[in-house]
């Protein structure tokens, strides 16, 4: 097995079956829907046009590409459309590395170069993103090609292997034919996926953000700079974008809307789940720099006299984020706060016994009007991990987070 790029093969001769050269290879496709890194077809400039070459029909790959067929045999080339054509898709494109999280651009593309049967195979072996690759199609044809080789052999290969690549396509039918659906990507962390997809240009992010699932969308959407939360969510169809904003944390929800116009984010309400709208809109009345503007509603709240075996039962059915899962607080008929129990207490507390004896002390709370220096400071004074939010009447509100106070803050950075 050797190597080939796909600047070398670009431009070799072809010859058919009967010995005479009939043409020049001009791109190099695979068909994604049927194999992923396996090359399908050579596209041939010849003088009655481009046509196509099915790699099948190739007897070697060596001094020029011989072909087991005559040249009238080669289809029309405008079969071509549900195709990867290596020069034009990637060739100086972005893609993104996914082991390496972060966005690169091509410089030429290697193969796998094989023989199987007694014909040749190419298969992708990755993307060369490093300056041998586009040293060796700058000078490709300039110096001579033994020349060229000794200099390439001096600079380091940087490859991503084509297993860590994922595809950009902005044209959503493209994105079908070609099944991008950015599966590698969605295993990252949401802050890693942020972090590549403030790195692409805006029709770029609108395309990733169209393929990701939801749930993995909406994790990403809350790690993005809001300037840019807002450019997303403005490129998308409120229908895709009511989809994510759904499955994001209520405050986090309620943030990005309000910078949105009021038209816009109508438009985006009216398209959700009844509960997760009357969530996100009760959250909207509240000032933004308010303890109720950086609340979350989502937490766990029991009765008074309520047991650890009653909070377990509640931690099991709780889709909320981790933070929230910290504390379970304690309420009266009437839904005054009465107590805060840690869950390290939960956890090693008999089931039988009471969460009213399980409180900490002293209740930190805050009240829903208060402002973003107040609360921030009384986690900084108290070391918290959740802080109560409660009305006028001490009734429980929502909590503050970390990451609510974090978010505030590099918000102000």
């Amino acid at each position: 097995m050797s190597t080939l790029a796909l600047s070398e093969l670009l431009g070799t001769a072809v010859y058919d079956s009967t010995g005479a050269a009939r043409g020049r290879v001009r791109e190099v496709g695979l068909s994604p829907q049927e194999d992923r890194a396996k090359i399908a077809v050579l596209i041939v400039k010849t003088s009655s046009g481009n046509r196509l070459l099915p790699l099948s029909a190739v007897s070697a790959i060596n001094g020029g590409v011989r072909a087991t067929t005559v040249v009238g045999d080669w289809a029309q080339a405008d079969g071509a459309e549900g195709m990867l054509l290596l020069s034009r898709d990637l060739l100086d494109q972005q893609v993104i590395d996914v082991h390496g999280r972060k966005v690169v651009r091509v410089n030429d593309v290697d193969f796998y170069r094989d023989t199987v049967l007694g014909r040749p195979t190419l298969k992708v072996e990755g993307v060369d993103v490093g300056a041998r690759g586009a040293v060796r199609r700058l000078l490709k044809g300039v110096v001579p090609a033994a020349a060229l080789r000794v200099l390439l052999q001096r600079l380091p290969q940087h490859e991503i292997p084509w297993d860590f690549v994922d595809l950009i396509e902005t044209d959503p039918a493209r994105r079908v034919k070609l099944k991008i659906s950015h599966e590698r990507l969605a295993k990252l962390h949401p802050a890693d996926i942020a972090d590549i997809v403030e790195d692409l240009a805006p029709d770029e992010r609108e395309a990733v953000f169209e393929t990701l699932d939801e749930g993995v969308a909406a994790d990403a959407m809350e790690e993005l700079e809001p300037k840019v939360q807002k450019a997303v969510v403005e490129s998308l169809d409120s229908d895709r974008a009511a989809d994510i904003v759904e499955e994001m944390e209520p405050d986090a929800a309620a943030d990005l809307l309000a910078d949105l116009t009021e038209e816009h984010t109508a438009e985006i309400l009216v398209q959700m789940q009844p509960e997760e709208r009357q969530e996100v809109a009760e959250l909207l009345e509240f000032k933004e720099n308010t303890a109720a503007g950086r609340m979350t509603t989502e937490y766990i709240a029991l009765a008074v006299t309520a047991t650890a075996d009653d909070a377990v039962g509640a931690l099991r059915g709780f889709e909320g984020r981790m933070e929230t899962m910290s504390t379970i607080f304690l309420i009266d008929s009437h839904g005054t706060l009465a107590g805060a129990v840690p869950l390290a207490k939960i956890v090693l507390a008999p089931a039988v016994a009471p969460l009213l004896s399980l409180t900490q002390e002293p209740l930190i709370s805050c009240h829903e009007g208060a402002k973003e220096k107040e609360f921030a400071e009384l986690f900084d004074k108290y070391n918290l991990l959740t802080l109560p939010v409660i009305d006028e009447h001490n009734r429980l509100m929502g909590v503050i987070t970390p990451d609510d106070v974090i978010n505030m803050l590099r918000a102000k950075l």
